[in-house]
């Protein structure tokens, strides 16, 4: 078995705030694109720059491209992005569609995901504040340490109406005295 896990950034997977809520925001504030103009392994990158690089800063104008030649060195892409996060990628040897579909994906992703181990499967950053239910969840705490048998505990508790219970009443006596004044009428045209 690798302890190999153990050098890994720990956490949760997390989106930005309100990400998908309202208008959409690209994560990516910053990419630069480092080749050499003579060395093998940069051939995709220098066909991506010469032939695709200015569609794509004007696909994305929020997202600052820097290109950064230097000698004999792999190319790499480096990623930044708004919350401080930035993954390089060393594209050596790649061709021109495969540095394309690298841009878009560092362009789409938050994070990668994959180097984090996960703490749990599940995160909520607002647990729930509720306990258990039980029957003596609102008693009162003097209740523990009265002496048995106790008049004051054993007594009937007598609950005052709820607000549903006076409004049915008022209306009752309404009706009542709606009655008794048609009753009145009819005895006083009567008589």
């Amino acid at each position: 078995m690798s302890n190999k896990n153990l050098f890994m950034k720990f956490g949760y997977l997390r989106a930005p705030f309100a990400l998908g809520i309202g208008r959409y925001v690209c994560q990516l504030q910053r990419i630069t694109i480092k080749f050499c103009k003579s060395h093998g392994g940069s051939l995709g990158v220098r066909h991506f720059l010469e032939n695709d690089l200015i569609n794509y800063a004007k696909e994305n104008p929020g997202v600052v491209v820097y290109v950064k030649p230097r000698r004999h060195r792999n190319p790499i892409i480096k990623a930044e992005y708004l919350n401080g996060e930035v993954h390089w990628m060393c594209v050596g040897n790649y061709s021109r569609e495969d540095v394309i579909q690298w841009m878009e994906l560092m362009k789409t992703q938050y994070h990668n995901g994959s180097e984090y181990r996960l703490l749990r499967m599940w995160h909520t950053d607002f647990p729930s504040i509720q306990e258990p239910w039980s029957p003596y969840t609102f008693k009162d705490p003097a209740f523990n340490t009265a002496k048995l048998p106790d008049k004051k505990l054993g007594e009937y508790v007598k609950l005052e109406p709820t607000a549903t219970e006076q409004l049915i009443n008022l209306f009752k006596d309404q009706q009542k005295a709606a009655k008794l004044q048609e009753e009145d009428e009819i005895q006083g045209t009567v008589g």
